[in-house]
């Protein structure tokens, strides 16, 4: 039985009760076993966290600000459609980003500041994110490579979004769950959603009982025999 209705109480169930760990071991069970992104892709800050729904974004590298006469008329345009991307967030969504070699920052403090102001959920980069001390303050949830100051503006372009994505062999669609805490960052497909988190919410509800349990001095192996869980 769902325990949620809309996005706004699933998210807040998620926060307050889920983690990646147990959302990745459920997926697991059901047969999605590839759903967490890379290990390199981490917090700008330990405790920060994300869960929101994905707007994908493809960024591709290029070698000048702007190409005149180039066949294709993203070229002249500084930065692509990076802008129309970052001002079509929704509340709630993630902008998360591939297809960019690492040898540029793909997010910034002022990308921040516009995305808090559309009620945003955060950012996920394949890649590195600047002006870090910036992000900091404003507490928005950013997730990368690491830090790193050298700009995309001659470097880089955003050529598409809100289509499919992969980042690490995981697939992301528009739309899909994106959840991510300082154990990584996984992907629940919308199809799955439902059942994942109400498996997960029993799992880790299971997990509580198992923790009083071992606090009262049941052994690992009786815990684990009663409760199947460990």
């Amino acid at each position: 039985m769902k325990q949620w209705d809309g996005d706004e109480a699933l998210f807040a169930l998620i926060e307050q009760e889920l983690f990646t760990s147990v959302i990745g071991d459920v997926m697991d069970k059901l047969g999605l076993r590839r759903q967490f992104l890379p290990p390199t892709i981490k917090p700008l800050v330990g405790t920060m966290r994300v869960t929101g729904r994905a707007m994908p974004v493809l960024e591709a590298d290029v070698f000048a600000e702007r190409f005149e006469g180039s066949s294709n008329t993203l070229m002249t345009k500084p930065f692509g459609l990076m802008f129309r991307a970052l001002d079509d967030l929704k509340a709630n969504e993630v902008y998360i980003c591939t297809g960019a070699s690492p040898q540029y920052a793909l997010w910034g403090e002022l990308m921040s500041v516009r995305a808090l102001h559309l009620k945003a959920a955060g950012v996920v980069l394949n890649g590195y994110a600047r002006d870090t001390f910036g992000i900091i303050r404003l507490n928005f949830p950013a997730f990368a490579f690491g830090s790193y100051g050298q700009d995309q503006g001659p470097r880089g372009k955003v050529i598409d979004f809100r289509i499919p994505i992969e980042i690490g062999n995981v697939l992301i669609n528009p739309g899909d769950i994106v959840v991510g805490d300082i154990d990584g960052v996984c992907i629940v497909p919308r199809e799955a959603e439902e059942e994942t988190f109400r498996l997960a919410l029993e799992k880790v509800r299971g997990e509580n009982m198992v923790r009083k349990s071992l606090e009262d001095g049941l052994s690992a192996e009786e815990v684990f025999a009663r409760y199947q869980i460990m």
